[in-house]
């Protein structure tokens, strides 16, 4: 004949699963109340507010950006005729000559101008996907990598002989 009886605290209830276990009786206590999974907790989760002008906004941001980088990044990488347009709207007198120093400050600008734009998509997905508002780091990120990307530029033009008169014969007047 076999032996029936549960095994292993099979059919125990609670009290005696804690009791064998070294645990004290469970005291009256009143029943916890669950929320429905389907409801947030408002009280340790805070709300996510949807923005959708914020986003539309931070979103046209980045992609004129993005266009205004590959524009001027290409410009850049041809720095020698850029700077030559450039100096025929100032009315420079001359040409760029600056070649070496053009190329090598332009390909540095142009990749400035690319990483700012990463860094500034970057962080303004990110405050997207946190529910904070974004629309001003396109614009922030616009700025700052404008100024690098300048001064980048202006080393080799502020090099340049025929520039050089021009300032001169400028600030002498």
């Amino acid at each position: 004949m076999t032996d029936q009886r549960p095994q292993y605290g099979e059919m125990a209830t609670v009290e005696e699963q804690r009791r064998a276990a070294g645990l004290p009786p469970i005291t009256d206590v009143s029943p916890v109340e669950v929320a429905p999974a389907s409801e947030p907790d408002v009280a340790r989760e805070p709300s996510v507010r949807s923005r959708p002008v914020d986003r539309f906004v931070t979103i046209a941001l980045l992609a004129y950006g993005l266009i205004n980088v590959v524009m001027t990044g290409l410009s850049y990488l041809e720095f020698s005729t850029t700077m030559n347009e450039m100096m025929g709207v100032l009315g420079v007198d001359g040409e760029f000559t600056n070649f070496a120093q053009g190329k090598l400050w332009g390909t540095i600008a142009a990749i400035v101008l690319a990483a700012g734009w990463s860094l500034t998509a970057f962080l303004s997905i990110r405050r997207l996907r946190t529910g904070k508002t974004s629309w001003w780091v396109p614009i922030a990120g616009a700025a700052v990598t404008l100024l690098v990307a300048s001064i980048c530029a202006a080393i080799p033009l502020m090099n340049d002989p025929a520039f050089i008169d021009f300032v001169a014969k400028t600030a002498g007047q």
